[in-house]
């Protein structure tokens, strides 16, 4: 998913798959390779089409923010945590009582690719109609097919988004839209391959990969230049997916690619988490295996782009490594606050399922903390956020699910403080990540808020007097110049 100027997007717990509304796993019908939808019959049966419109629908993962936990396929309703304010996802369900149900295909084109809802009011980019933009007529017709004929209408509307003021004046993304939407549909580049234009197609528009792994402008838009560079998205952050060998992919090999976009787990590599993890649950996973395939070969044509004083690759930090023995009978049995360092705190609640060594579990159902993209990246960003909010992640046809308990407020195992999750952070990282990365507590408090807000949501507050002020100078100057204007015309009379 995101997911994130989402954040939300990205960002967020997996959300589980609705089996009434898409099977598990997609068949595959013929397959030819186009940026377009794969080629059919002149006389499409009905069937056919709806496949095609279901298939888009996953590969464009609109599951993961149109359903609510535990709520009804697309019904809406599920918060997407914006640095901006909390969004909550529209009812895309054909009803038309709550959802899309009245919207015309021309109507659904436009909110797709252009933001404008069918009565003319403006989307926010949490929903990426920037990376829609690129889809063809034939896939938003097949998109609209599926969703009208095949999603079971949900009558409820959903819950209405109220972001703070100047946010909630959605006329203003008139003006955003004007500077940073390109609305133009993909086009294949002649000297590429069919294949690397069908990954371009669906990494670049229906996956939307850039909303997520792309830094943003203070206005919240993609900074073109710096393209799958690597972003915040909230207190996660999203790698960088260029074709550098030391900061991005460029050093995976194709199988290992493959594996992450299928699996989320490359043993030595890295495991997604967060938003990331979403998308591989309900998305990436289900893709016949020539998209995945499309989009491994097109990463390999991105731009590489070097993280600033990054020498060595995040994966290649660490090895093997316990203090388990050192701990032994340091405390007694009825010592009161013995859990008073990181290489003690790691031992009660991270040693059980990673191993004391770091190791991790036979099979790496629970991973190894070292040569793990998590701890030896430049950012301590997602092993603080692993540890804060936990790892959810669910394949099909794997035997268990990927999972690490959360230890926030909410969590059910031990809540912990920011200065014992400072501890542990700082343990790993020295043991078995990078060890010129550190946390502090307030670095940790930070990140169980929602992680480092942009410049846009840190000037909020005083966008409103600003504003107030800004008109009554304009007031007070306008005054100015009539009262001046008129003394001036009176001593010319008098002249």
């Amino acid at each position: 998913m995101m997911r994130r100027f989402l954040l939300g997007l990205t960002l967020a717990a997996g959300l589980p798959l609705a089996a009434r509304a898409l099977p598990p796993v997609p068949p595959a019908p013929p397959v030819t390779l186009t940026p377009d939808r794969p080629a059919a019959p002149v006389a499409a049966s009905p069937d056919a089409r709806l496949e095609r419109g279901r298939y888009l629908a996953i590969a464009a993962d609109c599951m993961a923010c149109h359903t609510a936990a535990g709520g009804k396929p697309y019904a809406g309703g599920y918060a997407i945590d914006s640095p901006l304010g909390t969004i909550y996802a529209t009812n895309i369900t054909p009803s038309k009582k709550g959802g899309i149900g009245h919207y015309t295909e021309a109507d659904f084109a436009r909110a797709l690719r252009a933001g404008v809802r069918a009565d003319g009011s403006h989307l926010y980019p949490a929903m990426p109609y920037t990376s829609y933009a690129q889809l063809t007529d034939a896939d938003v017709g097949d998109l609209y097919y599926y969703f009208m004929q095949a999603v079971r209408p949900v009558d409820e509307p959903a819950r209405q988004t109220a972001l703070p003021f100047p946010f909630n004046v959605r006329l203003s993304m008139l003006g955003w839209n004007t500077l940073f939407l390109d609305n133009k549909r993909f086009v294949p580049d002649p000297a590429k391959s069919a294949q690397i234009n069908r990954g371009a197609y669906l990494a670049e528009g229906l996956a939307h990969c850039s909303a997520c792994h792309t830094p943003r402008n203070a206005l919240m838009a993609e900074i073109g230049s710096q393209t799958l560079a690597g972003a915040a998205l909230g207190s996660w952050h999203a790698p960088n997916i260029t074709s550098d060998k030391v900061s991005g992919i460029g050093a995976w090999t194709d199988a290992e690619l493959t594996a992450y976009l299928k699996t989320g787990h490359v043993e030595g590599k890295g495991q997604a988490a967060g938003g990331m993890a979403e998308a591989i649950q309900n998305s990436l996973q289900f893709l016949r295996d020539d998209d995945v395939a499309a989009i491994v070969a097109w990463l390999r044509t991105v731009p590489p782009v070097r993280t600033a004083g990054q020498s060595k690759a995040a994966y290649s930090h660490g090895s093997a490594a316990s203090e388990e023995v050192a701990l032994r009978g340091m405390a007694g049995a009825t010592e009161h606050h013995s859990l008073n360092s990181g290489a003690v705190l790691f031992s009660a609640y991270c040693a059980s399922c990673h191993s004391a060594s770091g190791a991790g579990s036979t099979g790496q159902s629970y991973p190894a903390l070292f040569n793990n993209t998590a701890t030896g990246g430049a950012t301590p960003a997602n092993l603080v956020s692993a540890i804060l909010f936990g790892v959810e992640r669910k394949i099909e046809g794997e035997e268990h699910e990927a999972f690490m308990p959360r230890f926030d407020q909410r969590s059910y195992v031990q809540p912990l403080t920011d200065e014992q999750v400072a501890s542990i952070a700082n343990y790993v990282l020295k043991q078995y990540g990078n060890p010129d990365v550190s946390v502090t507590p307030a670095y940790v408090a930070q990140a169980r808020n929602g992680g480092e807000k942009p410049v846009l949501a840190r000037a909020q507050p005083f966008m409103l007097p600003g504003g107030i002020a800004g008109i009554l100078l304009l007031t007070a100057l306008f005054v100015w110049l009539r009262r001046r204007r008129r003394h001036r015309a009176v001593a010319a009379n008098r002249a």
